[in-house]
């Protein structure tokens, strides 16, 4: 008998849409199950991170409030337009100043005499040393470049610290330089070598002489320094922008001939912004919270994250922060948030902030509100200053002991008496390597000085050295009458600090005392904090160790060795809410571990799907083969029925004939 091809052809029943609903009704309990399983699973991962993003917006508030200098904001006015005021908040402290521009920083400008055209006739050569602010450039000028133009173009491209240009006149083409900077030290020096043999007359080259001797240029613009008088104090500094003046605050001075009235004050409003941002935020998860847990009286149901033990932990962690006194402030005039106005509304579970109210506490007891929100280290002993903590500091008080002052490092010349001196060629050159870094190399204004004047003028070169001003580097000269010599001193304080003479004239050890030698370096303070061994850089303590006062860094910036009182450290409201949620949204926070074990059940889901797939498979195949078996044995049956019931028809015309 012919096999069967296709499912239902011997029965007409057990076909292929009867194998697909037995196995879609196979399927579909754990398929339903797993797809719940996924979207619950996707949502919560959605919920913690809808909840990761609304404590991560609370950080960068809580930060800001967490560091002192955000909570002292000064803002900086100025009654004339001509002074303007910037103020950096970190330095600055409050304070009135009366400013009178007595002149502007200019950069200087110089004209050349008219000429008939700028690129083609040849106005001389020979060479031009051009010097402007300490730099010296020397130019070859030849038959290449021996035009109005090609002088132009060769300064411009040598980098000289000023400017070129030609302007035409309409009388005649003139050759204009400008200083690149302002103020009377960026003037422009220029002296000829003229290939005619005459540098100072108006022919040639020598047409573009100006030294301070020669002067072929005109100077249509005058180098000067801006003179500010600040409460009657006269300063002067090269450029418009007077920085290093006032502590914190810079002044751009743009017009000269005015005066004008100079306030910093506390900006209390911007403070009052930042504390209302924090409360903003902290609104804002208190809403997601809600949102995410809370009970909807309307639907009968709870949040997705309706009982969770992560966010009754978030949540209990919060309060206790927000809610309690802060350690160190037990005694304080200012204690809590909600004695600064910021109180918990109990019916949203939010903050309400009384803006008049923290503005009143923040004026009359900034220490205390500072403290509140931002770490802060109170020192009983006025010459130790708390700089910051580490991250395993804790709160609390804790005892200084000073073993060693940090110094500074200093060298000395001989005594070569108290009379006068004469500097001149064979003593004027002096070079120092300072803190072991800054090589310096200064020349001696050439004249007879006393020996407090001379110290004066060392003192004036190493001021204008532009390597030390360019590392942030000073020294001090000062002649000690005891001894007879000149003392060189580092401001810098410890063991990197130094002066050593590296080289000298040839006349200057008999002359000024002052040979090749090198200096006494400085040393680091030492001591102990709560016991606890510190190291010291200079005039800062590193507390080591893992107690409590671990990571703590101070500045004894003098007095005795022994015991110097305590330091009181106060972690406030800011700080602490930054440390917890770090903890909480960092790689190892409750959120992330919560996600991942998400992630894993995702994984697992996933796993289970292929497991269905396969069983399904197998049941499948199963039923085929169990259907195709017994549609074959149905297909005999048939067939046996249908050769009986031909056999059977067959034999019945014989009987009838038989019963005839």
């Amino acid at each position: 008998m012919a096999g069967i091809s296709s499912l239902g052809i011997g029965s007409g029943v057990l076909n292929s849409d009867l194998v697909d609903q037995l196995v879609s009704a196979e399927r579909r309990p754990t398929e339903q199950r797993l797809n719940f399983n996924q979207q619950r699973t996707e949502a919560l991962i959605s919920a913690y991170g809808t909840l990761k993003s609304a404590i991560t917006d609370l950080r960068l508030p809580m930060r800001q409030l967490s560091s002192p200098d955000n909570l002292k904001a000064f803002s900086g006015t100025s009654s004339n337009d001509g002074v303007s005021v910037s103020v950096d908040s970190a330095k600055a402290s409050q304070g009135t100043y009366t400013v009178t521009v007595d002149s502007l920083a200019q950069a200087q400008s110089l004209a050349s005499a008219s000429f008939g055209d700028r690129d083609s006739t040849a106005v001389g050569s020979g060479s031009l040393t051009i010097s402007v602010g300490g730099k010296t450039t020397t130019l070859d000028i030849d038959s290449s470049n021996n035009t109005l133009q090609g002088i132009a173009q060769a300064i411009n491209d040598a980098d000289t610290g000023a400017s070129a240009g030609i302007i035409d006149t309409g009388n005649g083409y003139r050759l204009v330089l400008s200083s690149d900077k302002t103020g009377a030290d960026n003037a422009i020096s220029i002296a000829v070598n003229d290939s005619d043999g005459n540098s100072t007359d108006t022919a040639g080259l020598s047409q573009f002489a100006f030294d301070g001797v020669t002067n072929n240029l005109t100077e249509t613009v005058e180098a000067k320094d801006a003179v500010v008088q600040v409460n009657g104090i006269s300063i002067s500094r090269p450029t418009n922008n007077i920085e290093n003046l006032i502590d914190g605050v810079s002044l751009e001075v743009s017009e000269a001939g005015v005066t004008s009235t100079v306030k910093v004050s506390q900006d209390l409003g911007k403070v009052a912004d930042r504390v209302g941002a924090f409360v903003e935020k902290f609104n804002a998860l208190q809403q997601t919270i809600k949102g995410l847990s809370g009970f909807n009286a309307e639907t009968g149901q709870g949040g997705i994250l309706s009982g969770d033990s992560a966010i009754r932990g978030i949540q209990n962690q919060m309060r206790q922060i927000m809610g309690r006194v802060v350690p160190g402030l037990e005694n304080a005039s200012v204690r809590t948030l909600a004695d600064v106005g910021i109180t918990t509304n109990y019916e949203t579970g939010g903050l309400d902030f009384d803006r008049t109210k923290f503005t009143e506490k923040l004026q009359a007891n900034p220490d205390d509100v500072t403290a509140l929100f931002a770490e802060q280290g109170r020192a009983s002993d006025e010459q130790i200053e708390f700089i910051r903590s580490g991250v395993n500091t804790s709160p609390g008080n804790y005892s200084v002991n000073i073993s060693q002052l940090a110094t500074q490092g200093s060298l000395s010349g001989a005594s070569v008496g108290a009379g006068d001196v004469t500097i001149d060629v064979d003593n004027d050159e002096l070079s120092f390597l300072v803190d072991g870094e800054t090589s310096v190399s200064i020349q001696l204004t050439a004249g007879t000085y006393t020996r407090e004047a001379l110290a004066a003028e060392i003192q004036t070169q190493l001021n204008d050295s532009s390597a030390l001003a360019a590392t942030g580097r000073s020294v001090t000269a000062e002649f000690d009458a005891t001894s007879g010599a000149i003392k060189f001193t580092s401001e810098a304080y410890g063991s990197e600090s130094n002066v050593n003479l590296t080289s000298v004239d040839t006349n200057s050890a008999a002359t000024l005392g002052l040979d090749v030698s090198t200096g006494i370096a400085g040393q680091d303070v030492a001591g102990t904090v709560n016991g606890q061994r510190a190291t010291g850089e200079g005039q800062v303590l590193f507390v080591e160790g893992t107690g409590g006062a671990a990571g703590m860094q101070l500045r004894v910036t003098g007095g005795t060795v022994g015991s110097r009182g305590d330091i009181n450290f106060i972690q406030g409201v800011g700080d602490r809410s930054v440390d917890l949620i770090s903890s909480i949204v960092g790689l190892d926070g409750s959120l992330e571990a919560k996600t991942n074990g998400l992630q894993k059940d995702l994984e697992r889901i996933s796993e289970d799907r292929a497991r269905l797939d396969l069983r399904i498979e197998s049941y499948r195949e199963r039923l085929v083969a169990q259907f195709s078996a017994a549609d074959s044995l149905i297909a005999r049956l048939n067939s046996t029925q249908d050769y009986v019931s031909q056999q059977l028809a067959a034999l019945a015309p014989q009987n009838n004939r038989n019963n005839n």
